[in-house]
């Protein structure tokens, strides 16, 4: 009897539980770039300000559940996060096999890292040679810091519309559109349509932070450079002090030549 009271139960979970499409996201792209901080701010809304590189291959794993008229829609995201040095390795195509989207990640103050992408690309080609090609995206991170930034908006309009890529401009920081990114992605992979304030909805709120960018100043330390002034003041004070202590010594005024007797007169 008890048996039966746990099959029951266990039936009556799994039809609870929804059923979730699974698509299988990967994340390509140098050392660096910020591809971790990506997957961490999406699946975790995390983001660790200590880079750790990542060997061979990480997973992370994301359900959305996508709202429209028709019913509800429950995706379930692999993502895989490939390490940047694995480009010459020999696992790195059988990672990207099977993928439903392929999502190209640069930093915009990194240009060797955006001119790095042509060869992930041509890798992704050579992988689906022959096979229809999955959805690749073309993702620009560390917007935060387009004060320094290397890689113009130009650059990657051009290349994502030239290979025809989807385009995204994202910050793993303060995580500034990084869920409307991924959400947008999990809806085109499942075909369903989401409007711009649906998309808004699903950003979660961005934490600002105040950074110093000030330079280290050349010379001694405040407190040091605070004992010098000090010390420079009671000189002067010193100095003023022994000057009007001092006795007064004008130099005297020249005193006048003698005076010559006037010579006899003449005969």
């Amino acid at each position: 009897m008890a048996e039966l009271r746990t099959t029951l139960a266990l039936e009556e979970e799994e039809e609870d539980e929804p059923e979730y499409v699974q698509f299988k996201v990967i994340l390509l792209g140098d050392g660096a770039v910020g591809k971790t901080s990506l997957a961490m701010r999406f699946c975790q809304d995390h983001f660790a300000k200590q880079y750790k590189q990542t060997i061979g291959v990480d997973f992370f794993v994301k359900r959305v559940t996508l709202r429209q008229e028709t019913g509800d829609v429950n995706v379930c995201m692999q993502i895989w996060d490939i390490g940047g040095q694995s480009i010459g390795g020999k696992m790195v195509t059988s990672y990207i096999f099977g993928s439903h989207a392929v999502v190209l990640c640069y930093d915009i103050t990194n240009y060797q890292s955006f001119q790095h992408l042509e060869d992930w690309y041509s890798l992704v080609r050579r992988t689906f040679a022959g096979a229809q090609m999955p959805y690749v995206a073309l993702m620009a991170n560390k917007q935060d810091l387009s004060h320094i930034r290397a890689v113009k908006p130009e650059k990657h309009s051009q290349f994502a519309d030239e290979n025809d890529l989807y385009s995204y401009l994202v910050s793993a920081r303060t995580g500034e559109n990084v869920s409307p990114s991924f959400y947008r992605i999990a809806a085109d992979l499942a075909g369903v349509t989401l409007s711009r304030p649906e998309l808004e909805v699903t950003q979660n709120p961005c934490k600002a932070e105040i950074i110093n960018h000030q330079t280290t100043r050349r010379g001694p330390p405040r407190d040091q450079r605070r004992g010098h002034s000090q010390v420079g003041q009671e000189l002067r004070r010193h100095v003023i002090r022994s000057a009007l202590r001092a006795p007064c010594c004008l130099p005297s005024s020249p005193s006048p030549p003698p005076m010559l007797p006037d010579p006899a007169p003449s005969c």
